[in-house]
């Protein structure tokens, strides 16, 4: 009676250790951007106000598009367009597609990265569907903005004035509360003895 008391109690320690590890993970994504953001680290772009008016300047760069979906989310994810060319504090947009392949609404959010990471503190987001939540519902296709712009001041900066091509790179994690709902199911069939 005693051993299968302590194999239950080492069953449910395990499985909270597992649900605690994966909200940590799962944790970790809104953290790291947020971290990114305040401190510019990883190409991190900053969000601006829409009434923010750049000056235009000649010089031309292009921007490819680049998408992708984390394991664990039921999505296809694309950019309509794969590259765009645009003058410096020049404002444009661009539309991603996303469909739901499942029969269920599912909840998103998109981690967004600008490389060369020098370029990230110049590209400027207006307006992104990378600000909030995105929730989908079964089989639904929506097409997702983004409006951007490339700061002048990016001229002025010896290691990020001769750039010439910029990628901006989103990738779609499933939300949290979905995540750590299907965890916490996990554990508690591990700890029962029942999962299969």
């Amino acid at each position: 009676m005693n051993g299968e008391r302590g194999i239950r109690r080492t069953g449910l320690i395990a499985g909270g250790v597992a649900v605690a590890m994966l909200g940590l993970a799962y944790a970790s994504v809104p953290l790291y951007r947020l971290f990114c953001q305040v401190t510019g680290f990883g190409g991190a772009t900053i969000r601006v106000d829409e009434d923010a008016a750049p000056k235009v300047v000649d010089k031309v760069i292009k921007v490819r598009f680049d998408a992708n979906v984390a394991p664990g989310l039921a999505w296809t994810f694309k950019p309509v367009q794969t590259q765009a060319t645009i003058r410096i504090g020049e404002r444009k947009m661009a539309f991603y597609q996303a469909t739901n392949l499942t029969d269920k609404p599912i909840t998103g959010m998109a981690t967004y990265n600008v490389s060369p990471d020098t370029a990230g503190g110049y590209f400027m987001k207006i307006h992104c569907f990378c600000f909030d939540q995105q929730t989908l519902q079964p089989g639904e296709t929506v097409d997702m903005p983004v409006s951007y712009y490339i700061d002048p001041a990016i001229l002025d900066d010896q290691s990020a004035r001769r750039i010439d091509e910029i990628t901006l790179s989103y990738t779609f994690f499933p939300q949290e509360e979905e995540t750590n709902k299907t965890a916490a199911n996990t554990a508690v069939k591990a700890a029962d003895g029942t999962q299969g």
